[in-house]
């Protein structure tokens, strides 16, 4: 009995890896944050909170994510087993025709759950669902184009909340631009932490095909054209509180910027893949202050 109870577990333990449960609950905490402190108004909060059709909205959403994330460890089998093999669970933990069961499962969920919503979110669902296979299958082994088909599905997990409730699009807006080049940028530093197990398997990322030199360059230009991108939205919008929210950016994103410099080997580019979530992080808990 007590051999059965410890393979359930380690399953599950898997499993839950392989969603990214972690990521998940993020991503439900900034949807319900974003309902509530960018949209408001933020007095309603409880509304919003038992308001079953956001549930639905934010559940289709955690499907779709769910189902990405099986969907790519499902093609990114052999090369995790280079860069992560403690973490490879298709194949080991699961077969692979139950994993894509369960991805094909999680994907129809997703979308049926969107259309009872509005036929706008399940559209969005089903292109984010096609997206997220074509990155897995295509996209991500081809260098720069998967970094940015990640980064606007993340930004897109903050807009399709304006598509429930269309008011105060600037601010969701803005932070979906935070949240687009963190994302961008993470991913791009992730490709020079994953090097060895994607040129093994012929993958064309930017570090392969540039060197992490020029692909440290680029980011630079990227981190840069963040910030101004931020300062130029205030000032445009004469916004004051978009102006703190882009100086409170600069502390953060400046220390990711200098420990970027310094950074040579795989474990460093790992630590600044999770600053850049720590980041993320942060510019989400921040919508209480808006």
């Amino acid at each position: 009995m007590n051999g059965l109870w410890r393979i359930w577990r380690v399953r599950v333990r898997g499993f839950t890896r392989l969603i990214r449960l972690s990521n998940l609950l993020i991503i439900a905490l900034t949807q319900y944050l974003v309902r509530i402190f960018l949209i408001g108004p933020r007095e309603e909060w409880l509304q919003v909170v038992t308001d079953p059709w956001f549930f639905l909205l934010c559940l289709s959403t955690l499907m779709m994510a769910a189902a990405g994330y099986i969907i790519n460890d499902y093609y990114d089998i052999k090369i995790d087993t280079i860069n992560k093999p403690r973490r490879v669970i298709i194949g080991r933990l699961m077969r692979r025709r139950m994993a894509m069961i369960i991805h094909s499962v999680f994907n129809a969920a997703g979308i049926l759950l969107g259309w009872l919503v509005s036929w706008e979110i399940a559209l969005v669902n089903f292109s984010a669902a096609f997206l997220l296979w074509l990155y897995s299958n295509q996209l991500k082994r081809l260098p720069f184009v998967g970094n940015v088909t990640v980064a606007a599905l993340t930004a897109l997990s903050l807009v399709i909340v304006v598509l429930y409730e269309p008011r105060n699009q600037v601010w969701v807006f803005t932070f979906a631009l935070f949240a687009f080049f963190i994302s961008l940028i993470r991913e791009i530093i992730k490709d020079m932490e994953d090097l060895r197990g994607d040129a093994t398997f012929g993958c064309r990322t930017l570090p392969i095909v540039w060197g992490i030199r020029r692909t440290k360059v680029l980011l630079y230009v990227l981190i840069v054209l963040f910030l101004v991108t931020l300062f130029t939205l205030s000032v445009y919008l004469h916004d004051q509180l978009i102006l703190y929210f882009s100086a409170f950016t600069v502390v953060p994103v400046g220390w990711l910027t200098w420990r970027l410099i310094k950074a040579d080997t795989r474990r460093e580019f790992g630590k600044l893949s999770t600053l850049c979530k720590i980041i993320m992080i942060g510019g989400v808990l921040s919508m209480v202050l808006v």
